[in-house]
């Protein structure tokens, strides 16, 4: 969330800002539940320092009653403040954080400009076959069967894809610690108050999120929840960031509003793995890391040699943690395009720099050598989820015979260099 004082002091700035990423969050009425609500903490504080300090003497008999008075006016004052509160947070989480200056304004969410292409999309000299239909050919994937267990959108990965799952797992995780980042496996679960203050509703009929009956738990989205979370009212020295996490985590999504996106086999699913990349910043440094992180990303599908683009989100595309998101977007040949030919690229990673946006709802800072504390910054990245991943390759490494090609650098993991029966 924002600082609700630098909204105070720049409430055109924010209106703007709220504009051109298409939020519709009321900041007038925001500003208005902002006053109201120091107007009364101001009134409680005040009633609760005559009541001290007629406490620190002993005090007379009207004094009591007087002070039995005021007692009754802090808890009534107290009451009328919680509506405001909870209006007031409610609001103050639905502003979305600041936007870099280099990010393209657009009220489009596809109007993301291309900001750099790897290999050309791939080309076949007969006709391709989609990750569904290899799958069902080499025995693959059951999606049949994990309908009739879990319900639609989920599946079964078998035989040598099973294996690949792990495969891509050690590929991600051996690249990024060797930029120096420290591997995790997380929960799969996190609290309610936790994915509210990472910038995911975790309520409402449009949220992507399955909470737990009766409980305070959700599944996590991303394991960008659980390593953001991971430091919560913690207080860093500087010389201690930045903080570089690789976490391996189940994801879980629901999926709510999706229904006119493209969704065939593994590509939008209720559950998936994913390698993501996570990292705590000193401001000045969280541009840097973010660039790292996206050089980290091309590095991962370099080495798969699958096509692949970078994309910088414009503001209709942003969310509302981030300042700026880069997606790689990675060639799929079994994915329709808009004029109905086959082949079209499709999101496979993404970084994003939230600044302070999520620390300072978490409550996680640094302190400096001049003892001078700040909220640091937080920055997450894919590094590889699977369930795309392994459709770019399924796909882009698909032979005539009706083989797939497994990337070299991954078969020191899975032990075969192709598929086949």
């Amino acid at each position: 969330m924002l600082d609700i004082k630098f909204i105070r002091e720049n409430a055109e700035l924010i209106r703007e800002n709220c504009k051109i990423r298409l939020s519709d969050v009321d900041i007038d009425r925001l500003l208005l539940l902002d006053k109201s609500k120091r107007e009364l903490e101001a009134k409680i504080e005040d009633l609760r320092a005559q009541r001290n300090k007629v406490s620190k003497n002993k005090p007379t008999p009207e004094e009591i009653v007087e002070m039995k008075q005021v007692g009754a006016e802090i808890a009534e004052a107290e009451k009328s403040l919680l509506p405001f509160e909870e209006e007031f947070t409610a609001l103050l989480f639905q502003v979305p954080n600041l936007t870099h200056k280099s990010v393209k304004v657009s009220d489009d969410e596809d109007d993301n400009p291309v900001v750099e292409q790897k290999y050309k999309p791939t080309k076949f000299e007969f006709k391709p076959l989609d990750h569904v239909q290899l799958a069902e050919k080499l025995d693959l994937i059951d999606f049949e069967r994990a309908a009739k267990v879990s319900g639609a959108k989920f599946y079964y990965l078998k035989n040598e894809l099973a294996v690949l799952e792990f495969a891509l797992i050690q590929y991600a995780l051996s690249v990024a610690t060797k930029h120096g980042f420290t591997p995790f496996t997380t929960p799969d679960l996190a609290k309610r108050e936790i994915l509210a203050c990472m910038g995911f509703n975790p309520r409402g009929e449009a949220t992507q999120i399955y909470n737990i009956e009766n409980s305070d738990l959700s599944l996590i989205a991303t394991a960008e929840i659980t390593m953001g979370g991971y430091h919560k009212d913690e207080l860093f020295k500087a010389v201690e960031l930045p903080k570089k996490y690789i976490a391996v985590s189940h994801c879980f999504r629901t999926e709510a509003g999706s229904y006119s996106k493209f969704s065939k086999g593994t590509f939008r699913v209720h559950q998936f793995t994913k390698i993501e990349m996570f990292q705590y910043t000193t401001p000045e440094n969280s541009e840097k890391a973010h660039d790292e992180m996206l050089v980290i990303e091309k590095e991962l599908f370099d080495g798969l040699k699958i096509p692949y683009r970078v994309i910088d989100h414009c503001t209709a595309d942003l969310g509302a943690p981030s300042i700026r998101t880069f997606d790689l977007e990675a060639w799929m040949p079994g994915k329709p395009n808009k004029d109905g030919s086959m082949g079209d690229w499709a999101e496979i990673t993404s970084t994003s720099n939230c600044t302070d946006y999520q620390s300072r709802a978490l409550n996680i800072k640094f302190v400096d050598d001049s003892g001078k504390k700040d909220f640091v910054h937080m920055l997450n990245g894919t590094a590889i989820a699977n369930s795309r991943a392994i459709i770019a390759i399924m796909e882009n490494g698909q032979q005539s015979d009706g083989s797939i090609q497994i990337p070299e650098v991954l078969q020191k993991y899975t032990g075969f260099s192709e598929i086949r029966r």
